[in-house]
């Protein structure tokens, strides 16, 4: 690759699109990692809890929102 297709604006949103995609996925697997560590205390069966699926929900919640406000505050710091 020459030093002139890194300048390639189709290029640049390309890499952009790649790297929003694996920090979508670096988030997901985060998500379902501590949420799980925090909600599933039983036997895996067929199906959650009632109690199990409202920690689960509420927890993913939680994550998003948290995840959401750093992400402003390091945006907002970085200005």
């Amino acid at each position: 690759m020459d030093a002139s297709a890194l300048n390639n604006p189709r290029l640049k949103a390309l890499i952009e699109e790649e790297r929003t995609k694996a920090l979508a996925n670096e988030l997901v697997a985060k998500l379902t990692d501590v949420c799980w560590d925090k909600c599933i205390t039983g036997s895996i069966g067929s199906s959650f809890s009632k109690s199990e699926t409202s920690c689960l929900s509420n927890c993913a919640k939680r994550f998003a929102e948290l995840k959401m406000l750093t992400m402003q505050k390091l945006t907002s710091s970085s200005r």
